[in-house]
């Protein structure tokens, strides 16, 4: 199998390419930095500006199945202008790869596999959220994955199978949220946000890879909540990178209104409370490495930490 993916060289891509060649896949890759360009057997990259609609349709050469993860990052803050360039990086990149399958005659792609995310869903402390709900929050970040996934729905009328992973918090030791949630708690001034009592809907960035290899094996479709099983709390998330870390939390929670006043509209994503179900890819087989997050914690920072099985946290245990 011949895959190609855009965003190979993120925190997710990354991990995703090894996993890709664990299994034998070559890859093909996107990138629109020409310094990343690499040439090899088995990963060979092209180049692509969304922005102009420039792109090397070579890349599409032997592939079958396009894994799509493009989209910048939602951790800055959201000015007008970076608000549109967060919709555009999404909505554009899909709309391109869209008109150059079109374009080119004979091509082998078959299957698209695109990133999503779970801010689609309502904040709430209180629903459980499946793939079936139909209600999307009355956010930025709502209108924002509800654009990307009608964009990636899209692609069915060219005949492809199409699959979307809404994911939530991902969890590595080399980027994403967790090195930024872990700084404070390191120099001891780490406390969760707000209340703390909102949920977060986390997984590791190795089962996430996971998702995305076990769909194109089996040529899934729809829509699947790339989320591990046991969702935790804001402080129950921060005190538990404490204990992964060996450092004690004394500090008092951080009121709402302080992070709004540093961090403008984008303090959303902090105090946002999404509790999700992972449950439709574990039916289809899938298998998670890490089920709760002190397992992942302890293994990201090599912590030797012992888990105990909080039975409070168990998804099963949740109700809508």
């Amino acid at each position: 199998m011949k895959v190609l993916i855009t965003g190979a060289t993120g925190l997710v891509g990354s991990e995703l390419v090894s996993q890709c060649h664990e299994k034998g896949y070559a890859v093909n890759y996107l990138t629109t930095q020409k310094n990343k360009i690499v040439s090899k057997q088995n990963y060979q990259g092209y180049f692509w500006d969304p922005t102009t609609g420039e792109i090397d349709a070579n890349c599409l050469d032997g592939v079958s199945t396009i894994i799509n993860l493009a989209g910048s990052s939602i951790s800055k803050r959201w000015t007008n202008s970076y608000r549109k360039e967060i919709i555009e990086s999404r909505v554009n990149t899909l709309e391109l790869l869209r008109k150059t399958l079109l374009e080119r005659e004979g091509h082998t792609v078959k299957f698209l596999v695109s990133a999503s995310a779970i801010g689609i869903y309502q904040d709430s402390l209180s629903h459980y959220y499946t793939e079936d709900n139909t209600n999307v929050d009355d956010s930025f970040l709502g209108e924002v994955v509800s654009l990307w996934e009608k964009k990636a729905n899209e692609f069915k009328s060219l005949g492809l199978t199409v699959a979307k992973v809404r994911i939530g918090l991902v969890l590595s030791k080399d980027g994403g949220a967790l090195p930024e949630m872990a700084k404070p708690v390191k120099y001891y001034v780490g406390s969760a946000f707000g209340t703390g009592e909102q949920w977060q809907s986390w997984i590791h960035v190795a089962d996430l890879a996971g998702i995305f290899i076990h769909i194109i094996k089996y040529r899934l479709k729809g829509v699947y909540n790339g989320v591990a099983p046991n969702p935790v709390t804001n402080a129950k998330m921060i005190k538990e990178i404490a204990k992964a870390l060996d450092q004690p939390l004394f500090m008092p929670n951080v009121p709402k209104f302080v992070m709004y006043t540093v961090l403008g509209k984008m303090a959303y994503i902090l105090f946002a409370s999404q509790r999700v179900s992972s449950k439709k890819i574990e039916e289809e087989g899938f298998v998670f490495n890490y089920v709760n997050i002190c397992q992942a914690l302890g293994a990201i920072y090599d912590s030797g930490t012992k888990c105990v099985d909080d039975k409070s946290n168990v998804t099963k245990q949740f109700v809508s």
